[in-house]
């Protein structure tokens, strides 16, 4: 053999030999990579070969699968309700993938979870039969919260306090999922993406905002916990104007005639007042106030119910002046629906916050239960006597303050209005907040809601937590209370 040959046979072979091993690669350590693609056809196909499990409200299924007229993927997503359900269920989509619960329960929902294999279906690969997921949302709630936002802009979250189980998640506009759950929906799809008032984003849970006055509730708790003030009937050391600290900035009330000068607690939030709670905000500190504000759940990047919320935010980093406007909730404070329905649900809850979650159960297809989620487990947030104190104040709001469009005939209403500066130079139309409890006669039933009207056509001089946030909440818990 001449040496060209002998060096032709070792190439091929090293050739050979490279391509085993890039085979065996691909094959032994790439494998799951590769079938778990989000570009790997078959994958969808699998996930669309048989009608799909459910997501039920209340018993009965908001979602279902229907058989399509051509192609590979045998069946589409379908949803009852849809617009209502949205922010619930997310979409699962033949064409842009799956969201929120339908995202995060794919593979139980499409029956490849491999929790549900039993031993028969191991052997023989045949897919197995779809699980549902069982949701803690009340329909009666949840209806009445979609009825009463209306054509607003805004969002709305209810939670059971003492169980932590969300009762309802709205948000306006809302969009349905079936009209882009195939393959063909290209025009739905680039409507809603285009779409200035964007109706996919979930703004109960991933749209946080300033909370205006609503927040003054956890500034108050601070001051109580502190020992800055003794009760919620102590009168304040604030001067009304009150001037910022180190500035020549001059922060008024809404309602001048309003009693706000050295107020208690309560007055202060009786009537809203923002020089009480600036001049508190500048007393405690930023330390104190974010420490009270961490325990009620801002800053936590980990607040998952199980869908992924945005982040609430008690800023660091201030000065005087920027942590007096925290105290009346602007400045770069932020908050979902969600975070200040938890903020109530504490203090209904005699200071203990219940973790917040949205789904009881996951089931397999025999109805067997595959993970349960647990109420009732709760953290200490502040002291039996602080919540106390903060409810009897509420109720004040809405018995004789800024809440009265809450009341519910025999039931105790406790609540909190908030109108939030929106804008530069506050030029934007404002944000209108209700954060809120109730519990009926017999102590039996409660719920905790809290409520943002982002835009509602309304003229700026109409905007008030108490003409456009308070009448949806008191909806909400209404319902609940039922």
């Amino acid at each position: 053999m001449n040496k060209t040959i002998r060096h032709t046979a070792v190439i091929c072979l090293a050739l050979v030999l490279a391509l085993m091993v890039r085979a065996s690669w691909v094959q032994v350590y790439e494998a799951k990579a590769l079938a778990d693609d989000t570009y790997n056809r078959r994958n969808i196909i699998a996930q669309y070969a048989q009608p799909q499990g459910d997501i039920v409200v209340a018993g009965s299924p908001v979602t279902g699968s229907a058989k399509t007229d051509s192609g590979d993927l045998a069946y589409k997503r379908t949803y009852t309700d849809g617009a209502l359900y949205a922010p619930v269920t997310g979409y699962s989509s033949q064409a842009y993938g799956s969201t929120q619960l339908e995202g995060i329960y794919k593979d139980v929902l499409d029956g490849t979870d491999t929790r549900l294999k039993n031993p028969l279906g191991a052997l023989t690969r045949e897919q197995t039969e779809p699980g549902s997921v069982l949701t803690t949302i009340d329909p009666s709630v949840q209806r009445a919260g979609y009825a009463a936002l209306g054509d607003n802009k805004g969002a709305a979250v209810a939670i059971d306090p003492k169980t932590g189980r969300v009762l309802a998640v709205v948000s306006t506009p809302s969009y349905d999922p079936t009209k882009i759950s195939g393959t063909t929906n290209g025009a739905a799809w680039r409507r809603l993406t285009g779409d200035a008032d964007k109706p996919m984003v979930n703004r109960a849970l991933r749209q946080p905002l300033p909370p205006g006055s609503t927040f003054k509730l956890v500034v108050a708790a601070a001051a109580l916990e502190d020992g800055l003030y003794g009760s919620v009937d102590e009168r304040t050391d604030s001067p009304t104007p009150y001037t910022l600290p180190h500035t020549s900035t001059v922060l008024r009330n809404e309602n001048a005639s309003a009693p706000c000068e050295n107020a208690t607690i309560r007055t202060a939030l009786r009537y809203s007042c923002n020089t009480v709670f600036a001049k508190m905000a500048d007393q405690l500190g930023q330390s104190k106030i974010r420490a009270t504000a961490e325990k009620f759940g801002f800053n936590d990047t980990e607040q998952d119910v199980p869908v992924r919320a945005s982040r609430s935010v008690y800023p660091t980093g201030m000065d005087d002046a920027q942590t007096a406007l925290t105290g009346i909730g602007q400045f770069d404070v932020t908050a979902t629906p969600l975070q200040m329905a938890m903020v109530s649900a504490a203090l209904a809850n005699d200071g203990l916050l219940a973790a917040p979650h949205m789904v009881s159960k996951v089931v397999d297809g025999g109805g067997g239960t595959v993970r349960s989620y647990q109420d009732g487990d709760t953290t200490r947030i502040v002291s039996s006597a602080t919540a106390a104190q903060l409810r009897s104040a509420m109720v004040t709001v809405v018995e004789d303050g800024t809440g009265t469009n809450a009341r519910i005939a025999g039931a105790e209403v406790g609540g909190k209005t908030g109108t939030a500066q929106h804008g530069v130079a506050n030029d934007g139309t404002p944000y209108a907040w209700f954060t809120s409890y109730a519990k009926d006669a017999s102590g039996d039933k409660e719920v905790a809601v809290a409520v943002v009207v982002e835009d509602s056509g309304a003229a700026r001089s109409e905007v008030s937590g108490n003409g456009l946030a308070a009448p949806i909440a008191q909806k909400m818990m209404a319902a609940a209370l039922k």
